[in-house]
């Protein structure tokens, strides 16, 4: 099986799994969520050089074991992947690579696991979300890397897999997909903080007028930063504080803190001098998962 043929399958059972689950194609897709209304048992626990494992009915499943020492976008990556196991009918399986993109495109995928990773990609992904993101971020496709980075942070993905993926999506030439995703992360993530020093592995999200209501699903360590003219955060809530990289009074950057309790939300506020009301929108700490998915945030 070629890629092309386990995008054509994994697409299909894609749009499948978020008619059957109730899932909004437009927006941000709750994974973990998904997992528990597919009645699939959930856990997670530290595992070296496993990203995650699906244990198929015959092997007394559904359920799925993720690595607990994975960030929240791989995780979640992970848990669509095995989601994609079970809503193709696999057997059980076990994803041992330390990163799966160093076997992208080479013929050592088996055919589950090609239809697998397809479907996540389909999955977190959905056409509808990903014209919704490039709607606020440039009005149409995305003509710079830093927007192809901003629709990643809006759906919870990996930049590298969103570049791959508008392509699957027809949205990107290859051509400039293969210029793009040779493009550091952390390159982008300085772009759009205006060169500032990030702490550690900080995600980047922008925050502009067509923000307003949207939810910004952030873990710990990540930055929030107005493009906004003389905008100013005015309203944080508990575990989001405002931040600069030289310790000066910040002025349009917030950092998101453990305070924030993973699964918990907060209400944002900016004051617009050109808008007569206060830019309002949320955030939501989105944290790895560890344990058992009764305890794992909604």
């Amino acid at each position: 099986m070629n890629w092309a043929l386990a995008h054509r399958i994994a697409s299909i059972a894609a749009v499948q799994t978020h008619r059957d689950l109730g899932i909004d194609r437009t927006q941000y897709v709750h994974v973990h969520r998904a997992l528990g209304a597919a009645d699939v048992i959930g856990m997670a626990q530290p595992m070296p050089r496993l990203f995650g494992v699906y244990f198929s009915p015959a092997d007394k499943g559904p359920a799925v074991m993720l690595n607990a020492s994975l960030n929240a976008i791989t995780q979640r990556h992970t848990a669509a992947h095995e989601l994609g196991h079970h809503r193709l009918g696999h057997r059980t399986a076990a994803d041992e690579e330390l990163d799966p993109a160093l076997r992208w495109g080479n013929g050592s995928w088996p055919e589950e696991e090609k239809t697998a990773e397809a479907f996540a990609a389909w999955f977190l992904m959905p056409l509808p979300a990903v014209r919704a993101a490039l709607e606020r971020i440039c009005g149409s496709r995305p003509s710079h890397p830093e927007h192809v980075y901003r629709v990643a942070r809006e759906l919870g993905t990996s930049y590298a897999g969103t570049v791959r993926h508008l392509v699957n999506l027809r949205l990107l030439d290859a051509g400039r997909a293969g210029q793009w995703s040779k493009i550091a992360p952390a390159d982008l993530r300085s772009s759009l903080a205006a060169g500032a020093s990030l702490p550690g592995q900080a995600q980047v999200h922008v925050i502009t007028a067509a923000s307003a209501g949207q939810t910004v699903h952030a873990d710990a360590g990540d930055v929030l930063v107005l493009h906004l003219d003389n905008a100013l955060f005015d309203v944080l809530p508990k575990g989001v504080e405002p931040w600069t990289s030289d310790g000066t009074t910040p002025l349009a950057s917030a950092v998101v803190t453990d305070e924030l309790p993973p699964g918990e939300q907060g209400l944002i506020e900016v004051a617009v001098p050109t808008h007569g009301a206060a830019l309002r929108l949320t955030v939501v700490r989105e944290a790895p998962r560890a344990g058992v998915d009764e305890t794992w945030p909604a």
